[in-house]
């Protein structure tokens, strides 16, 4: 936990109102904490798959997760093991790039184990080797490679959550986001149950799809693939990518605070998810199966509407 944030000195500036004051500009110096951001390398079996840029924590479920976002596993019983193993410089099988120069053990590097007779991924899926904090499929090989096939078909699932449930899930999120409070630089799942509510896990990462991956990864080192009657909230925008994890993970809802991309709400449509955005106070918009959130009963007075007069009166 202790390679979360980091302490760093700065300079706060403080500019005068008034121009036209001798009051002058402020400066002090003082200790800013920052959310760390680090290279992980993932490897199946010892074979480099990715790097990507994360915070350092749950590394096991970032990867777990990544391989459901890749199309190489679909259930818990399919990921065997992972460990923490030594970077280039260590006698492993050197990439160079962030990682290049090691000499000791940054726990930057996770080597995945697949249970007897998964196979890993195909060649012809296989990324451009580094990948950043802010794009997990910018490196994929071909554009026709982005739209993965999920194992789980999302549009069948029946499950259905309250409207104002939903406006609540951002507070819910934020209230546990521990590391955004000291930090104010880090994205943020959650992942709830439709029928109770129930919080089941928050993740927090530099990259809004690392924490997405890392609650899939939850589920999938607690064998509760496919995630059906969730809800997906996300603390920032709903991207191509988040809507394509959420489809690979069986989970029927994604709700973001911010707006979607106009792919994702493409891919939302054609795999049946329903993809909420703007989750804000007391509205929403609803851009795909709106006929998964319940409304609540209208008043039987409107505006610009009357009860009858009963018969006889004055």
């Amino acid at each position: 936990m202790g390679r979360i944030t980091a302490r760093r000195s700065v300079v706060r500036l403080t500019v005068a109102a008034d121009e036209g004051t001798d009051e002058g500009d402020r400066e002090q110096r003082r200790a800013d904490t920052l959310a760390v951001e680090e290279p992980l390398e993932i490897r199946i079996a010892g074979e480099p798959l990715a790097v990507t840029m994360r915070t350092p924590g749950n590394d096991v479920e970032l990867a777990a997760g990544f391989l459901v976002s890749e199309g190489v596993i679909h259930h818990g019983a399919q990921f065997r093991s992972a460990i923490h193993c030594g970077g280039p410089g260590m006698g492993g099988s050197g990439t160079g790039g962030p990682l290049a120069g090691a000499t000791e053990n940054t726990y930057n590097v996770l080597d995945v184990a697949l249970a007897p007779g998964v196979a890993g991924p195909e060649p012809d899926r296989s990324r451009n080797f580094y990948t950043t904090s802010s794009c997990g499929i910018c490196g994929t090989a071909s554009i026709d490679a982005v739209e993965t096939v999920s194992a789980y078909d999302v549009a069948a699932d029946p499950m259905t959550v309250d409207a104002a449930a939903i406006l609540r899930l951002p507070e819910r999120l934020r209230e546990h986001q521990a590391v955004f409070e000291k930090t104010g630089g880090l994205h943020a799942a959650a992942l709830f149950d439709a029928a109770t509510g129930e919080l089941l896990v928050v993740r927090e990462d530099v990259g809004r799809h690392n924490a997405v991956d890392k609650v899939v990864g939850w589920a999938v080192l607690n064998d509760r693939l496919p995630l059906r009657g969730t809800v997906l909230q996300v603390s920032g925008r709903a991207s191509f990518e988040l809507v394509q994890k959420a489809v690979m993970a069986g989970i029927p809802m994604l709700s973001a605070v911010s707006a979607p991309s106009s792919l994702a709400v493409e891919l939302a449509a054609r795999s049946g998810l329903t993809l909420v955005g703007f989750v804000r106070g007391t509205s929403m918009n609803v851009y795909t199966r709106d006929d998964r959130i319940r409304r609540a009963a209208a008043p039987i007075e409107r505006a610009g509407m009357r009860h009858p007069e009963p018969v006889g009166s004055a």
